[in-house]
C-alpha cells in the first residue's frame, strides 16, 4: 500500500482548507521544532546533559 502524488496532492487540499493558507507556515515551523527536539533528545543533547556538563566544569561547585 503506497501513497501516490494524487493522495498527496488531496491530503494537502484538506489540510489547507482546514487550517488556511496564513495557518499552515506556523504549522510547519512548529512541527520543524518538534522533529528537532525529538532529534536531540534521540541522540543525547538535552538540556539536563548541558546543565550536568556545566555542573562538572564547576569542580563540584553548586549552582543556583
Amino acid at each position: 500500500m503506497r501513497i501516490g502524488m494524487t493522495e498527496i496532492i488531496i491530503i494537502a487540499l484538506i489540510v489547507l482548507l482546514l487550517f488556511g493558507g496564513k495557518k499552515i507556515p506556523e504549522l510547519m515551523q512548529g512541527l520543524g521544532k518538534g522533529v528537532r527536539s525529538f532529534k536531540d533528545g534521540m541522540n543525547g543533547k538535552d538540556d539536563m546533559d548541558k546543565q550536568s556538563g556545566e555542573d562538572i566544569k564547576d569542580n563540584g561547585k553548586k549552582t543556583e
